[in-house]
């Protein structure tokens, strides 16, 4: 059981980048990126291709340079060509799976046979045993998630956010909101790719399909982190963000350990809690709304039959 934990543990600091993406796309811009998936597996195209090439360090900044490229054309095709942002995603996303082919040599898969990964050469120091790949995924993840919050604080992060709450009195501001939207992607795509770089080389392997259904699944680590902290401010968003893909892990792994479900069955569980998760504020005000209507309801017939009697 110990060794499942630490799986789920190191897995949701390799996937929390991810949800990271997704708080600053999603919930502060106010936009669906779905280059999501695509990207993925770009960034752990490039480094598996960067450690294949005796590289593994330098292939972790060469992939979230290759995201917030293809952030960057998502970003135009919305901004410039008036794509609306879902399509612009999809288009780029599109176009990511042969770019990615190319990427791999114009191969499914890579693999890492016998090669040197950031994580083999961490573990050669030896400093903390069996636990160096979460340190090592940890140290990352929480300095990316620093650098974004201190980044969302900035003059520019702060037309970022404003640009997502009204783009109208951005441009009255004299901020430009296509430059802050483009932005904006570019540093959501990177940390996607940073993800996909270092689970890529945690795996020894990248495959064209395994970016499928990320976007949802973050989505999800996204929302379960926000029910358990709330949605109150930027930093306890960043680590909503965290926070969630951890404990998404850690059920993930339950599920697989227990098997209540069948792995099969894992994604439609998944679609169906990020479904219910968006519409349950919906669902609470309905409910709240016809609770009301029956107490008056209920006030109106008393007041008649005493008027009655």
């Amino acid at each position: 059981m110990l060794y499942i934990i630490k799986t789920a543990l190191e897995l949701g600091f390799l996937y929390a980048p991810v949800p990271l993406a997704l708080f600053l796309s999603f919930r502060i811009l106010n936009i669906a990126d779905l280059t999501t998936d695509g990207c993925f597996v770009l960034g752990a195209a490039v480094s598996v291709t960067w450690a294949a090439a005796s590289h593994p360090f330098l292939g972790i900044p060469v992939a979230m340079v290759s995201g917030a490229l293809a952030g960057f054309v998502t970003a135009m095709l919305q901004t410039r060509f008036g794509v609306p942002s879902i399509l612009a995603g999809i288009i780029t996303n599109f176009g990511l799976y042969t770019i990615n082919l190319m990427v791999m040599g114009w191969s499914s898969n890579v693999n890492l046979l016998k090669t040197e990964t950031i994580f083999s050469i961490f573990r050669k120091t030896g400093i903390f045993g069996s636990f160096s790949d979460i340190v090592l995924v940890l140290v990352i993840t929480l300095t990316a998630s620093v650098l974004l919050v201190w980044f969302l604080s900035t003059r520019l992060g702060l037309s970022i956010r404003a640009t997502g709450d009204n783009p109208d009195m951005v441009r009255a501001s004299s901020v430009n909101p296509r430059f802050t939207t483009t932005v904006a992607l570019c540093i959501a795509n990177a940390l996607t790719a940073l993800s996909g770089a270092m689970v890529g080389q945690y795996q020894n392997t990248v495959d064209i399909n395994s970016g499928t259904g990320i976007v949802v699944i973050a989505l999800a680590c996204l929302i379960i982190g926000e029910t358990v902290l709330g949605k109150r401010n930027i930093r306890k968003g960043a680590v909503a963000a965290i926070i969630g893909s951890i404990i998404y892990r850690v059920i993930y792994a339950i599920v697989l350990y227990t098997k209540i479900v069948p792995i099969q069955g894992l994604k439609l569980i998944t679609a169906l809690v990020v479904a219910f998760a968006i519409a349950f504020p919906t669902i609470k005000e309905q409910t709240s709304f016809l609770r009301k209507k029956r107490l008056a309801t209920s006030k109106l017939i008393g007041e008649e039959d005493d008027k009655n009697a």
